[in-house]
């Protein structure tokens, strides 16, 4: 098979991995040094598939060929999809021809289970290796491990790759027994732990050798299984508070040709995956858990955000007054984000807020209105029932007009 023909069908096989940002890699340049390439603290230029699925990198499988048989995966064992495989040499050309020609800064690189874990690692491993050690390729790696494999193989990953990651895939171990009876909660965690363990050595040990700089990652599918949005949260929040994982993704499940009984025939909404995107950006910048932002079971609210309906659901806190109010508690105003909180903490040493100031900082004034008190505002309405007061702030969605011309003055 040619070249072109492997690049087509593996990296169309890795968009379904969400989790490829690379932000927390460290600062590493071939400026006045031998090698090329670069990364930086504050990312990497990413791009996107016509689909609205990030593909930031060189984004590729190294085979589509799996012994597994996940049933929600295109890959599985079952699956009738043209499979490819590339060799540790054509990765390693590839990435430096892309990057040569500034088409990448870095490799993003998972894979199929081949042969055995411990020999899918191995190839993953000896690409990273020589990219860094025959190339001098000091852009951004991102490699997927194989949690089955020996743990001397994650440890040599972690040495070469800027980040790693394992990936859960499904929320509840009754998920996975049942939809990928060939993966094991227990083995995926024990390989979460031993990445944080050799991280947590290096914190101790600054002198000692790199290991994965921007930390690890997983990846949640939403929607191939029963579980509600409390439960994935929930398993997320354990997650971060075991592993200290830098960040959890969140991937819609795509029904996929010929797909077995046991998945969904139909996806989630996309606006689920969104949902859960901006709540675990208050649980991990925020400071809330999940029991506030669901306190039963079931999913998030779809017309509006998750920190609007906490706000919603407890007004005892609101109006907020700005004034005298603790940052903390002013970031959890709808509207006002961790910066511009600690804006206004700043502003008011000086002088009170007035309602004015929230406008130059940009503040969401549709939201922030009901909400707060400052020197020269308080809502007029502040006993408006959060229902009322949920149906004038949902998102509505609207439907694009695909005749503009014929719309009336």
């Amino acid at each position: 098979m040619e070249l072109r023909d492997k690049l087509e069908i593996l990296a169309d096989a890795a968009k379904y991995d969400a989790s490829c940002a690379s932000s927390g890699a460290p600062r590493r340049s071939s400026q006045g040094k031998d090698g090329l390439g670069a990364s930086t603290g504050m990312g990497i230029c990413h791009s996107y598939t016509p689909d609205g699925r990030c593909v930031s990198l060189l984004k590729i499988l190294l085979t589509n060929f799996c012994v597994y048989d996940c049933q929600y995966c295109v890959n599985r064992r079952t699956s009738n999809v043209p499979r490819a495989r590339f060799t540790v040499a054509e990765v390693v050309k590839l990435t430096v021809d892309f990057y040569l020609r500034n088409y990448i800064d870095g490799l993003f690189l998972s894979s199929g289970i081949i042969q055995s874990a411990d020999y899918t690692m191995e190839q993953l491993v000896a690409i990273a290796r020589e990219l860094r050690e025959t190339h001098q390729f000091r852009g951004y790696i991102h490699l997927k491990t194989i949690p089955d494999a020996d743990p001397a193989l994650i440890e040599a990953a972690g040495r070469y790759a800027d980040r790693l990651s394992v990936n859960i895939e499904l929320p509840s171990q009754d998920s996975i027994a049942r939809l990928a009876p060939e993966k094991n909660v227990h083995t995926i965690k024990l390989a979460m732990g031993s990445i944080r363990r050799k991280l947590d050595e290096k914190a101790g040990e600054p002198k000692s050798p790199a290991f994965a700089p921007a930390g690890q990652s997983t990846q949640m599918i939403v929607g191939a299984d029963a579980s509600d949005d409390k439960h994935i949260l929930g398993t997320a929040e354990t997650l971060y508070g075991s592993y200290k994982l830098k960040r959890v993704y969140y991937s819609a499940f795509s029904p996929i040709p010929q797909s077995p009984k046991s998945v969904p025939l139909a996806p989630p909404p996309m606006l689920r995956e969104h949902r859960l995107y901006q709540a675990d950006f208050l649980l991990r910048g925020y400071g809330f858990q999940v029991r506030e932002l669901l306190p039963e079971n079931g999913n998030l609210a779809l017309d509006i955000d998750p920190k609007l309906a906490w706000a919603l659901a407890n007004r005892q806190h609101f109006p907020m007054d700005l004034n005298m109010a603790d940052v903390t508690m002013i970031a959890r105003v709808p509207g006002i984000g961790l910066r511009n909180a600690q804006r206004i903490v700043e502003l008011r040493r000086m002088r009170r807020v007035r309602y004015a100031d929230l406008s130059r900082l940009r503040c969401s004034m549709r939201k922030i209105a009901p909400f707060i008190v400052v020197a020269d505002y308080r809502p007029a309405g502040d006993t408006t029932p959060s229902e009322a007061l949920r149906r004038a702030m949902a998102d509505a969605p609207e439907q694009m007009n695909l005749w503009p011309e014929l719309q009336t003055a």
